[in-house]
């Protein structure tokens, strides 16, 4: 049975993070430290920090949806709040 991830790599060179899916984790890893992936290309090296097993393929893109969204909601509340109020 095919099996579907999604996870979260961490940038060792400046700790950022990227969220992804894939049927094949390990070979996507790969991927992204040998620079074949055009958005994580100049961050390497990367590590595995988390992931999600499915076996379903539209349930792991569904999760990376969902943890992007995540992900963007928090940095635009922490941006709303880091502001200084207006006098």
């Amino acid at each position: 049975m095919q099996k579907y991830y999604t996870y979260i790599i961490q940038s060792v060179k400046d700790e950022s993070f990227y969220i992804g899916y894939s049927s094949d984790l390990e070979k996507r890893i790969m991927i992204h430290n040998s620079r074949l992936s055009k958005y994580t290309s100049t961050k390497t090296p990367w590590k595995l920090v988390y992931f999600e097993e499915y076996v379903n393929k539209s349930d792991a893109i569904k999760r990376e949806k969902f943890l992007k969204k995540q992900r963007n909601m928090m940095f635009w509340i922490s941006a709303k709040y880091s502001q200084k109020n207006p006098k």
